[in-house]
């Protein structure tokens, strides 16, 4: 067992490359500004046309079940990965329980627990083949504003912790990959046939983590303001008001899916190959 443990801790947090990270604005991939609104852009630009072409282009139906099999699977070992490696990274590198809750001033985004932030900003630009795939499977009833919010906001979400050495993302990183992994078991189970019943269950799991986001900012204020300060507590303000507004769409996204019985077995219908997306806040 320890020696497993050395092993992951050596590949997940002390590897070089993970171990000597820095995020550095205009050097490191992706971390320019220019990069951010591009790349968010062409996400929103891409999706409107293709959602309103008059005969959107398709996968044909004998790719369609592979294709989706190895980008859930794909995506669950990502969110496994990085939740394993925040949690090794915190549990290394943490001097202590105040410093999960709050960073030191003028923190510096170098090491493991922001190699995790990059690997994490990344994915959310991966995840845009949700939104792809979405529309060349013929699913564009899935393609909702909530979708499509989440999708883009996300990804400035996630600039924003490194570009400001965000105090508390460790914990967000941790719960979301987490929930991630729930997630795209349940999807990976759709694409390869099996329908699981908790489908619920992760929406469920998904609504707690806005509510408890809440409490964990709650427990960082008391810190930042009792103490020396939290480093990039300013950037929470972004954060508060995407959370607040994922709340309130995700609660009507679970009143319109599972309000009654009829709604349910909607959702559960053969024409969807996989459910609308739980809309997590990182995901």
């Amino acid at each position: 067992m320890c020696d497993i443990l050395s092993t992951l801790k050596y590949w997940l947090v002390n590897h070089p490359t993970i171990r000597n990270f820095s995020w550095t604005p205009g050097k490191t991939f992706a971390s320019s500004p220019h990069f951010l609104c591009f790349t968010v852009l062409c996400y929103l630009f891409s999706t409107f046309i293709l959602s309103q072409a008059i005969s959107p282009p398709s996968i044909p139906q004998k790719l369609i079940k592979p294709i989706l099999v190895i980008h859930n699977i794909s995506l669950l070992l990502l969110s496994f990965t990085m939740a394993l490696g925040c949690l090794l990274s915190t549990f290394s590198h943490a001097p202590h329980l105040h410093w999960i809750f709050c960073f030191p001033p003028h923190t510096q985004p170098t090491g493991p627990l922001f190699f995790w932030a990059y690997i994490f900003y990344l994915s959310k630009i991966h995840e845009f083949i949700d939104t792809l795939l979405i529309i060349l499977t013929n699913s564009i009833q899935r393609l909702t504003f909530l979708h499509v919010y989440h999708h883009s906001t996300v990804v400035v979400m996630c600039y924003i912790w490194l570009q400001t050495s965000q105090t508390l993302f460790p914990a967000v990183l941790f719960t979301n990959a987490s929930v991630h992994v729930l997630m795209y078991t349940y999807y990976l189970s759709c694409a390869l046939g099996v329908r699981p019943r908790w489908k619920k269950i992760v929406t469920n799991v998904q609504i707690m983590q806005f509510y408890s986001s809440f409490v964990v900012l709650a427990v960082m204020l008391y810190y930042h303001f009792t103490g020396s300060g939290c480093s990039g507590v300013w950037g929470w303000a972004f954060n508060v008001v995407f959370y607040a507004s994922l709340l309130f769409l995700f609660v009507d996204f679970h009143k319109k899916n599972y309000g009654n019985a009829a709604s349910s077995k909607k959702n559960l219908g053969v024409n969807n190959f996989k459910p609308s997306k739980p809309f997590s806040f990182s995901n």
